[in-house]
């Protein structure tokens, strides 16, 4: 196995990427990182952080990348990937989210594997997990 250092920061795309940044920050806790401003309103990229994680989003283009990505209601629904992002206190992350309107679609609940977690929508449609479980720290 390679010890090379790698990371990974998913990338999404919102049809209102400036209301998604504004709701996955007070919903999940995320932190504005870099915010670039596109034509009408759209935004070109952004990255937030949430602890030492990130995510890249922007707002749904027909560029070159563009093409290559669909938005859940593009895809009916559903979604071909979903990030794992690791919290400290998920009961009280979980409440945030719930407070802030998030569709639970995995309740809470403790893991045979070990730690805690749930899995939810954002008003656009993407899939979140979010638990204490660290596969690091096994």
């Amino acid at each position: 196995m390679s010890k090379e250092k790698a990371t990974i920061i998913p990338t999404m795309k919102y049809q209102n990427a400036q209301s998604a940044i504004e709701w996955l920050c007070s919903a999940f806790g995320f932190e504005k990182h870099l915010i670039v401003q596109g034509e009408n309103d759209n935004i070109a990229h952004a990255q937030l952080t949430l602890g030492s994680a990130m995510i890249m989003l922007g707002s749904v283009s027909n560029d070159e990348y563009g093409k290559l990505i669909q938005t859940p209601k593009k895809l009916y629904g559903l979604n071909t990937q979903a990030p794992y992002i690791i919290v400290e206190n998920i009961d009280e992350h979980y409440k945030k989210a719930v407070q802030e309107g998030a569709e639970i679609v995995i309740e809470i609940k403790d893991e045979d594997y070990g730690g805690r977690g749930y899995t939810c929508r954002d008003k656009e449609g993407h899939i979140w997990n979010f638990g204490s479980y660290d596969p690091w720290n096994e």
